[in-house]
């Protein structure tokens, strides 16, 4: 799919890196470079794995990662790794207010508290996950980064992260299907100059 636009200056190929181990996929994946960097526009379909439902309406918070890394490609070596940019979601029930909770940071949730946040309530839990399935103009490599003429490829992985839930549900969770959501796929990008 080649992908253009007033402000992208560049050509991107996106392509399916395949599906991930679980359920959903990353049905859009758009890049635009321009002199403020490079971005990120994807949308996702996917549905809560069950048990994770579950466990949200007992008031246990599930998070999630979004991860973009940009890498240029080497025949002689590894690939080398010029930019990454990771956003770490939190969705929360409130059984109080019957409401959904959708917060979003540039760093891990901490046990002290939420830290630097954004946050927005939902009626429903899927506006909650519909505002989740969508990210727009994410800014994933500064400007400069990138050489003009050279070809990268990004990657954007989401999924559960197991890691931030309390340790009983990490134990019991450990190769279940029911907590398994996880989908990636990668687009080419080859910038020109930018305008300025």
């Amino acid at each position: 799919m080649l992908v253009a636009g007033a402000s992208f200056c560049g050509a991107a190929q996106a392509q399916s890196a395949g599906p991930g181990p679980g359920p959903g996929a990353v049905t859009d994946l758009q890049l635009s470079y321009d002199a403020d960097g490079l971005f990120l526009s994807a949308s996702m379909d996917f549905e809560l794995p069950s048990l994770a439902e579950e466990a949200l309406y007992k008031g246990i918070s599930m998070y999630f990662v979004a991860e973009a890394t940009v890498v240029r490609e080497r025949w002689y070596w590894y690939d080398k790794q010029v930019a990454q940019a990771v956003r770490y979601l939190r969705l929360s029930y409130q059984p109080l207010t019957r409401r959904w909770r959708v917060n979003q940071s540039s760093t891990p949730f901490g046990a002290a508290g939420l830290g630097v946040t954004l946050g927005q309530n939902y009626d429903e839990l899927g506006d909650a996950i519909g505002a989740m399935q969508r990210i727009a103009r994410w800014k994933i490599a500064e400007p400069g980064v990138l050489e003009p003429g050279t070809p990268y490829v990004v990657h954007y992985q989401f999924r559960l992260d197991m890691s931030q839930l309390p340790r009983p549900f990490q134990i019991g969770a450990m190769g279940r299907s029911g907590w398994s959501l996880s989908m990636a796929r990668s687009a080419e990008l080859t910038p020109a100059e930018p305008a300025r």
